[in-house]
């Protein structure tokens, strides 16, 4: 009994272990393949800005922004399998730097706050990894407001001294039964995609940062908030 248990944890952990390498790999040869289209990019990007007509437009400078977040997704790729470094980041600043980006990106009806109190308060993050994670959950709000709504999100200091983030929209909700499976690999509600959105997120909190991310509350037709807990630095 003792050793077909062990066998079979031995085969577990191997069937895991395969499984990341494949994962990690697919990741690093994705980051790979956008290097070439994304150097194309900013020389075209640098062409155009020799143009006196167009050097100091909206369009080039919106343009800018979206090589540097392809940037910033091909570092998040190349980061996966690795160990990633922390630095102690203000979560405001951050957290306010990619919904500004984002905003500007989704339904003119969705609209994005962000609060903390109080203002100032820090966290050893990733930064790349950690926005990937409000990313995910700011699209999937919008996802579940049909393009129209409000998402709030308020960033506190728990009484242990924790780091509360709280990610809250007012869409459709979750089913009771289906909270379980958020997380998930391959779970989603949506037709297109692969349903490794929160996967991603949770891994990336609580292997890479050792935190928590959960579903707070929810509620079919009222909303639903998503808490992040980090540790303080």
């Amino acid at each position: 009994m003792v050793f077909g248990l062990l066998a079979f944890l031995a085969f577990s952990y191997s069937k895991t272990a395969e499984q990341n390498r494949v994962w990690v790999g697919l990741a690093k040869e994705t980051a790979h393949q956008l290097g070439t289209p994304l150097s194309s990019l900013m020389a075209w990007l640098e062409y155009f800005r020799t143009d006196e007509h167009l050097k100091d437009s909206d369009i080039l400078n919106e343009l800018d922004k979206d090589i540097k977040r392809l940037e910033t997704i091909t570092s998040r790729f190349s980061s996966i399998g690795s160990v990633p470094v922390l630095k102690l980041e203000d979560l405001y600043d951050t957290v306010q730097t990619n919904v500004s980006y984002l905003q500007k990106r989704v339904s003119s009806k969705v609209k994005i706050e962000v609060k903390a109190m109080p203002v100032d308060i820090k966290a050893p993050i990733n930064k790349p990894l950690f926005d990937w994670v409000i990313e995910n959950l700011c699209k999937n709000a919008v996802d579940a407001m049909d393009g129209a709504g409000t998402i709030n999100i308020n960033i506190k200091r728990g009484r242990l001294g924790d780091i509360l983030i709280d990610i809250k929209d007012d869409g459709k909700g979750i089913p009771k039964n289906k909270v379980k499976e958020l997380f998930l690999p391959g779970f989603t509600t949506k037709q297109r995609g692969w349903g490794l959105g929160l996967t991603l997120a949770k891994r990336i909190v609580e292997i890479y940062h050792r935190g928590k991310i959960y579903v707070k509350e929810t509620e079919v037709n009222v909303g639903t908030t998503f808490r992040i807990i980090l540790k303080p630095g």
